[in-house]
């Protein structure tokens, strides 16, 4: 750990409605991944490795969970992009 303060954590809107309409174990998912990208951001993988350009754009995945991400390096916000949840 570098000793920065983790990431700020945003919502785009259709992540946003997704998040509301999930059981609550699977918000319970999101969140702790989050709290990992927060404090990692990088931890996950590129969300296209094959796109040089677009590192700052991550994709995690947890057992039916899986969510993209955006890393706002300048101001240290992480900004959820897509949330999926197969439950």
């Amino acid at each position: 750990m570098t000793g920065h303060q983790p990431y700020a954590v945003r919502f785009s809107a259709p992540a946003a409605k997704v998040l509301d309409t999930l059981p609550e174990h699977a918000e319970d998912t999101v969140w702790n991944v989050l709290d990992a990208a927060a404090a990692d951001p990088w931890g996950f993988r590129q969300w296209n490795a094959d796109d040089s350009e677009g590192e700052d754009v991550r994709y995690a995945s947890v057992g039916q969970l899986s969510l993209t991400y955006w890393v706002n390096q300048p101001l240290r916000r992480l900004s959820v992009l897509t949330i999926t949840w197969l439950g």
